[in-house]
């Protein structure tokens, strides 16, 4: 009984009739005139686009990074982050970073195999030896991030996999 209820609904709905659109042509030779009386706002397509339209957001200012930050942390599953960071005015004096990650191994960053390319808008170091291996540090909020791309060399093991940015609380140079 079931299915053939379903059946009928299924044939009914194949047989309703779609409202034709109406369509609207233009002739080329006629002038249009708008008058403003409103402003318009563009259409936004997205819904992640319409939710942020509505949201008083603004941008993260541009300004030198300035952090200091001598700190060692060690999470929940055992991740231990030693980190010694000081960047001052968008230049970084001094970078040394470990994480050791639990049956993975663990990864190495000193700032004398680094050189600085950028400044702004992020601090970005390149290493010499590695090709594609570039770190990241940019204030978001009253944090400092440093984050890691593709410098699997730098670590041992399969620790490069696991490796996450290093948080970095702007104010107290706490870590996690």
């Amino acid at each position: 009984m079931r299915w053939s209820g379903l059946l009928l609904v299924l044939i009914l709905a194949g047989c309703a009739e779609v409202e034709k659109q109406v369509e609207v042509k233009v002739e080329p030779e006629s002038p249009v005139v708008l008058e403003k009386t409103e402003s318009v706002e563009p259409k936004l397509k997205s819904s992640t686009l319409k939710y942020l339209a509505n949201r008083n957001l603004k941008p993260q200012p541009t300004r030198p990074l300035n952090v200091r930050s001598k700190c060692s942390y060690r999470d929940a599953i055992g991740t231990t982050t030693k980190l010694d960071l000081l960047v001052k005015e968008a230049v970084v004096k001094n970078f040394d970073a470990q994480v050791t990650i639990k049956g993975y191994g663990s990864c190495r960053f000193n700032l004398k195999e680094f050189e600085q390319v950028e400044k702004l808008p992020q601090a970005l170091l390149k290493h010499k030896k590695e090709s594609g291996c570039l770190v990241r540090m940019w204030e978001q909020g009253p944090k400092v991030t440093v984050a890691f791309n593709s410098c699997a060399k730098s670590c041992e093991g399969q620790a490069f996999d696991y490796l996450w940015p290093i948080v970095v609380e702007a104010k107290s140079g706490r870590c996690y």
